[in-house]
């Protein structure tokens, strides 16, 4: 298997897989001298040296960021003069997990009924190593100016490797709302 094709094919997997017993993790931090009522507008850039997916999964994921942006009253434009510029990462890691199966009985010494008693029996455990896929996707912010990071958000969720392009986009959508809960930050009142 091919590294490339296989990041290619997690990315456009990306954070999909409702069967997982792993949930979403979504994390986020921010500028806290930031002043994100002044954001108005935001500029999709790439990243420098940042793995970015292929064509149809970056289309997939700028559309869910800025359905989601739309609704904190950000508008997109391709203007240079844009409030914040924004660019996101993904990455895809891999875990081990073992699986054990107990294929038999058995019982063995103990206590019971005023007595000690020793027995046997047979018991055999077999097991088996699978790979789990766990995607990742980093949203960065910069206030265009300065460009400085005023906000970071990831998601991370393991992949469901066979799951279809609508349950795919669902999981990414999902992704992205939960990414974006609390944005704009809350306001600290003094």
């Amino acid at each position: 298997m091919k590294k490339p094709s296989m990041l290619l094919l997690a990315s456009a997997l990306l954070l999909a897989g409702a069967s997982s017993a792993f949930a979403q993790d979504v994390r986020y931090n921010f500028d806290k001298q930031a002043n994100f009522s002044s954001f108005r507008t935001y500029k999709w850039v790439p990243l420098k040296g940042a793995q970015t997916p292929n064509e149809l999964v970056d289309l997939q994921i700028k559309a869910a960021v800025d359905a989601e942006l739309a609704t904190k009253g950000l508008m997109r434009t391709d203007a240079d003069t844009a409030d914040l510029y924004i660019g996101y990462p993904t990455a895809v890691n891999t875990e081990k997990q073992f699986t054990s199966f107990d294929t038999g009985w058995g019982y063995g010494p103990g206590w019971y009924g005023g007595g000690w008693y020793g027995g046997g029996g047979m018991s055999t455990t077999t097991g088996e190593t699978s790979t789990i896929y766990i995607g990742q996707l980093a949203l960065d912010m910069y206030h265009s100016p300065a460009k400085a990071l005023v906000w970071r958000g990831v998601a991370s969720k393991t992949l469901d490797t066979k799951a279809k392009p609508d349950k795919q986009q669902k999981n990414l959508t999902k992704a992205v709302d939960k990414l974006f809960k609390n944005f704009p930050p809350p306001v600290k009142k003094d």
